[in-house]
């Protein structure tokens, strides 16, 4: 039986050969999330943030059928391409996307499915997937949620994004088995806000800590982690902005009949163009640091082992 081997990029393959920390990047944020060139600069600032915190960037996507971690910019400018339109791939699509020889761009639930067969165990991202609003009558939720629960790949972000049912995704993070850990914070937050309006049970207090749970945890249980870490202060979207945002998006998303995997990046251009730019400002900066959070956690991670 044949298999799709992962392809790794020169410094990935270093790293990991030496045992040496390396933080897995999503590429849907590049070619789905993020408007051009802004797209490019958040990837690249994401790569360069995990550099400075010690740890080895792996960003990872599929190029013409190659399933790659650790992408050169000449690929990720090619994905990063809107006049492409690149398949979306979560984990159930990457055999899929490599046999077929096209080129994709990988959710969360790709990204950690790649990241773990190549060993590598930490992750960053803006927004995990989640449980959406109308998932009652549509059964709407992503996969990132069950990917999570069955890789034991620690995920740090900023929660979930807002316009998603947060309370219904923390239910089912929690039936799932996934830990769900505040970072310096006991809040659940909301992506472009601070606070979602949950309590957190758990919290860490440095990387070191995080990493010293996570592993703990993986004696244990075989899912992965969720590490919640909020959007800068200065960078959080004003309250009464944000939740006229969300009524907005959702009555536009649900007047367009927009269903499936369209419905997330749908939802976050209406809320880009009702909010003037600035959840696009607010997404640029959390996820920059969230990258340089994960870099810390991954090499605090690679030094227990």
């Amino acid at each position: 039986m044949s298999s799709v081997p992962v392809v790794l990029g020169p410094a990935v393959a270093d790293a990991l050969s030496a045992h040496r920390a390396v933080v897995a990047l999503e590429t849907t944020i590049v070619a789905h999330g993020l408007p051009a060139p802004l797209n490019l600069e958040v990837a690249a600032a994401c790569e360069e943030a995990v550099r400075e915190s010690g740890a080895v960037p792996a960003t990872i996507g599929v190029h013409g059928g190659r399933v790659v971690a650790g992408l050169s910019a000449e690929e990720l400018a090619e994905l990063a391409d809107p006049r492409r339109e690149v398949a979306k791939l979560s984990a159930r699509d990457l055999g899929l996307a490599a046999a077929a020889g096209i080129d994709g761009a990988t959710t969360v639930a790709g990204t950690i499915a790649v990241a773990h067969q190549v060993g590598i165990a930490v992750m960053a991202t803006g927004g995990l997937g989640g449980v959406h609003r109308d998932a009652a009558t549509t059964f709407d939720e992503s996969a990132d949620l069950m990917t999570l629960a069955r890789t034991p790949v620690l995920v740090v972000a900023s929660g979930v994004k807002s316009i998603l049912d947060i309370g219904a995704t923390l239910e089912r993070l929690d039936s799932l088995g996934v830990p769900v850990v505040g970072y310096q914070t006991d809040r659940f937050p909301g992506f472009y806000r601070r606070d979602a309006g949950f309590a957190l049970e758990w919290t860490m207090d440095s990387p070191a800590a995080a990493a010293r749970a996570f592993a703990a945890h993986r004696s244990f249980s075989p899912s992965g982690w969720l590490l919640a870490h909020p959007v800068p202060a200065e960078s959080e979207l004003d309250a009464e902005l944000h939740d006229a945002a969300v009524a907005a998006a959702l009555e536009e998303a649900r007047i367009a009949g927009v269903t499936g995997k369209a419905v997330t990046p749908a939802l976050l251009a209406s809320f880009a163009e009702r909010t003037g730019g600035a959840s696009v400002t607010t997404n640029r900066d959390l996820v920059v640091a969230n990258a340089r959070l994960a870099g810390h956690v991954a090499v605090a991670l690679a030094a227990l082992s």
